[in-house]
């Protein structure tokens, strides 16, 4: 048994708010009757739903595509201050599609963007390697690489977050690794590897160590990469990145049964 909204949000383009929202409306009918309560349950192989008349069914066919965020793009359908969003320049085929976390506005790189709400919060919660090319103000110093081989811990977390941001202590994971490209006094390059996506953590790491990001492009997310994507452009995965996409899915699919067992 699945709760209706989480079920139309797995089955469907709808994020789990959208659902809520066409449940409470009265577009929802499970097997014939309205249902306007979120948490009822349904039953994943036997209920029928409809959603303003189209039947929502359980599919494994997904899209996922690649997009190389420019800077200065949020991350977000809409934005009250009418700052650009990703969605002003994609097409208009991917305004349903749900991106797999976020890029803030100042950074640049691979971001996933799917039509099915299962795929992006299995990628999402994922610990798949993120890799990112990092330019700080500053020098590296030997703190900071302590912190990226054993991780770190802060209940003041809060430089290097956006001042409304309601995060304040953040635990970081070790880094995957990291190999620094240059480090001098007044700047440094170096690449990371990190299995997390935390609110803007890369950010925040350096600057509990005093050295502001410059630069930030995520350059892979697992093992799909820009393959010299333009700047604002999409593409799809390649055969082998789906092949990879459809074993992890599955791997994931049998955790969550052997949980539910447990």
């Amino acid at each position: 048994m699945m709760r209706l909204n989480k079920y139309i949000a797995h089955h469907s383009s709808y994020s789990r708010r959208e659902a809520d929202a066409v449940i409470q409306a009265g577009y929802v009918r499970v097997d014939g009757e309205i249902q306007n309560n979120p948490a009822t349950q349904v039953d994943e192989k036997e209920s029928i739903v409809y959603v303003s008349g189209k039947q929502v069914t359980p599919s494994d066919k997904y899209t996922v595509i690649v997009y190389n965020k420019p800077k200065g793009e949020l991350v977000t359908k809409t934005d009250p201050k009418g700052r650009r969003t990703i969605y002003d320049t994609l097409d208009k085929q991917y305004k349903h599609f749900i991106p797999v976390g976020r890029l803030d506005y100042a950074t640049e790189g691979v971001l996933l963007l799917t039509d099915a709400s299962k795929v992006a919060t299995a990628l999402m919660t994922s610990n798949l390697e993120r890799v990112y090319k990092i330019k700080i103000k500053g020098e590296i110093t030997p703190a900071m690489e302590e912190a990226m081989l054993n991780g770190l811990e802060l209940s003041d977390a809060t430089a290097g977050g956006h001042s409304h941001s309601t995060v304040t202590s953040m635990t970081f994971a070790p880094f995957i690794g990291y190999k620094i490209h240059k480090s001098e006094h007044n700047y440094s390059i170096l690449k990371i590897a990190i299995s997390e996506g935390q609110n803007r953590e890369i950010r925040r790491f350096f600057a509990h160590f005093g050295a502001e990001v410059a630069d930030l492009k995520r350059v892979s997310f697992a093992e799909i990469e820009l393959n010299n994507l333009p700047s604002g452009k999409t593409r799809f995965l390649t055969r082998s990145e789906y092949s990879a996409l459809f074993t992890f899915m599955k791997d994931e699919k049998k955790k969550s049964k052997e949980k539910g067992v447990k």
